[in-house]
C-alpha cells in the first residue's frame, strides 16, 4: 500500500533535477552565444529548423512534399546555389553597388552642406564646410556605424559561415531521426529546443508582418501620395527597403526608419520633411493597433517589455543583446505560460 508513495518522491525529485538541468543548459547556450558572438548561427540554426519542418510537414505541396531528409537536403543545398548565382553576376554587382553608395554619399553630403548653411554659428562649426570634406565625414561615419552594427557577429566572411553552418544544424536535426526512447535529460532538451524554436517562429512571423506593413504604406506614400503633389524623394526604392528590413528589428528598426526618411524628406524640402514625419507618426500610431494584434497576440507581450529587454540586452551585449532580446524573453515568457506561472 505504501510502496507507490516511497517510490513516487524519487522519480519526482528526478524528474524535478532533470527540468532544472536543462534550463541550466539552455541558459548557458543562450548565454554563450552572446559572449561569443555566435548569435548569426543560433538565429540560423532556428530558421534551418524551421523551414526544413515546414517543408516536410507542409499539405499545399501534396505529391509534391519531401520527407524529412530531403528537406534538409533543399535546406543545405537552395543557399549554395545562391551563392554561387551571386558570384557570377559579382563585378556588376560590386559596380552597381559602389555606384549607388557614390550617389548616396554625394547627395547626404550636400544636405549636409544645406543644413550647415541654415544652423546658427555655433552649431554649425561642428559641420564640415565643403563638400569633399562633408563626403569624407559622412564616409567615416557610415564606416563606424557599419562596423557597430555588423561587430555583434563574426564579421564579414566568417560570421556568413557561421549562419550557413548554423543553417546546416538547424536543417539535419528536422533530417535525422529521433531516438524513440531517449533519455530523460534528453527528452527534457528537446521540449526546451521545441519551446524556442516556438518562440523565434513567433518573433519573426509577427516582426515579418509589421515589416511588410511598413513597407507598403511607405511606398504608397513615396510612390502615391508625394507624387500627386509633384514631390519625388530621391532613394525611395531604397528607402522602402530599409524600412522592410530594419522593420524586422523591434521597435529599433521603426525608429531608425523614422529618422532616414524624415531627413531624406528634409533634403527635398522643409515642408516635405514635416510631411514625412507626419506621416510617421500617424502610420506608427496606427501601428500599435498591428503591434497589439500580432506581437502581442503571438507572443503574449506588450511594447514596454520589448522596451525594457531591449534596453538592458543592448547595455549588456551590445547590439547582439538588442537582437536577442525580444527573442530570448519570449522564450522565457513561453517557458513561465507552460508551467502556469505567467
Amino acid at each position: 500500500m505504501n510502496s507507490k508513495p516511497h517510490s513516487s518522491g524519487p522519480v519526482a525529485a528526478l524528474s524535478r533535477y532533470v527540468a532544472a538541468s536543462s534550463f541550466v543548459l539552455v541558459g548557458l547556450i543562450c548565454l554563450t552565444v552572446l559572449v561569443y558572438g555566435m548569435l548569426p548561427g543560433l538565429l540560423a540554426v532556428c530558421l534551418g529548423f524551421m523551414v526544413a519542418q515546414a517543408l516536410s510537414t507542409s499539405q499545399r505541396l501534396g505529391r509534391w512534399r519531401p520527407g524529412p531528409f530531403a528537406a534538409a537536403g533543399w535546406v543545405i543545398v537552395v543557399p549554395l546555389l545562391l551563392f554561387a548565382v551571386v558570384l557570377s553576376n559579382a563585378k556588376g554587382m560590386v559596380i552597381g553597388a559602389g555606384g549607388q553608395y557614390a550617389a548616396l554619399l554625394h547627395h547626404l553630403a550636400g544636405t549636409v552642406l544645406e543644413i550647415r548653411q541654415k544652423l546658427p554659428p555655433d552649431l554649425a562649426a561642428h559641420l564640415p564646410d565643403g563638400l569633399a570634406a562633408a563626403q569624407a565625414w559622412l564616409a567615416a561615419y557610415l564606416q563606424s556605424q557599419a562596423r557597430a552594427i555588423t561587430g555583434f557577429g563574426s564579421a564579414g566572411l566568417q560570421g556568413l559561415l557561421l549562419a550557413y553552418v548554423g543553417l546546416v544544424i538547424g536543417a539535419l536535426i528536422v533530417g535525422t531521426p529521433g531516438v524513440p526512447h531517449p533519455a530523460p535529460l534528453r527528452a527534457a532538451a528537446r521540449t526546451r529546443a521545441r519551446h524556442f524554436i516556438g518562440a523565434f517562429r513567433q518573433i519573426v512571423v509577427a516582426q515579418f508582418w509589421i515589416a511588410s506593413f511598413n513597407a507598403v504604406c511607405t511606398a504608397l506614400f513615396l510612390f502615391g501620395a508625394l507624387p500627386l503633389f509633384e514631390v519625388q524623394v530621391p532613394y525611395s526604392g531604397m528607402l522602402v527597403a530599409l524600412t522592410f528590413f530594419a522593420g524586422l528589428v523591434p521597435i529599433v528598426g521603426n525608429l531608425l526608419c523614422n529618422g532616414v526618411l524624415t531627413l531624406a524628406g528634409m533634403s527635398v524640402a522643409p515642408m516635405v520633411g514635416l510631411a514625412c514625419l507626419i506621416f510617421l507618426i500617424a502610420i506608427h500610431k496606427f501601428e500599435y493597433v498591428i503591434n497589439a494584434k500580432v506581437v502581442g497576440k503571438r507572443t503574449g507581450t506588450t511594447a514596454w517589455e520589448l522596451l525594457t529587454v531591449m534596453f538592458v540586452g543592448e547595455a549588456i551585449f551590445g547590439v547582439a543583446g538588442l537582437v536577442a532580446a525580444p527573442l530570448y524573453y519570449a522564450y522565457i515568457k513561453r517557458e513561465l505560460l507552460e508551467v502556469g506561472l505567467v
